[in-house]
């Protein structure tokens, strides 16, 4: 499918207020000690975030691993963002499906709490990345 500026622009803007409406969901979600479902929102806020990324560059993916995939390939490898970055994206997906599909695990609050705070820098960080690229192609 091809997009032109206006309709990219705003997928883009649709992708990232998923995202932080995913992420505004991890409090309340902690509070009550929900840690599976913590894990899951963690992990769809990023993958939206990062999705936002790829849409904003052109990039078609149709599923979560390819999305992790891409993401790996042009942004990690090319340097824009750190291994760690990366690592971390991989992480919560991972995590998520164990927590999502696997009846016999229960996220808890030390498996999930540390991933909260690198997760919201990372979202941060992706938005000023399309902030930056899209005031540099667009002129403003």
């Amino acid at each position: 499918m091809s997009l032109n500026d206006e309709e990219r622009q705003t997928l883009v803007r649709l992708q990232l207020e998923k995202a932080h409406n995913n992420f505004n969901q991890i409090p309340l979600l902690r509070e009550a000690g929900y840690w599976d479902n913590v894990a899951n929102r963690l992990y769809y806020s990023l993958f939206h975030a990062v999705s936002a990324l790829l849409i904003h560059d052109g990039y078609n993916v149709g599923s979560h691993r390819g999305a992790v995939s891409t993401f790996g390939q042009h942004y990690i490898a090319t340097g824009i963002f750190t291994i760690e970055e990366g690592k971390h994206y991989s992480r919560l997906q991972g995590l998520r499906e164990k927590a999502d599909y696997n009846c016999s695990y229960n996220a808890t609050e030390k498996d999930i709490a540390p991933k909260v705070e690198p997760t919201r820098q990372l979202i941060e960080k992706i938005e000023e990345y399309i902030s930056k690229t899209s005031s540099s192609t667009s002129g403003g």
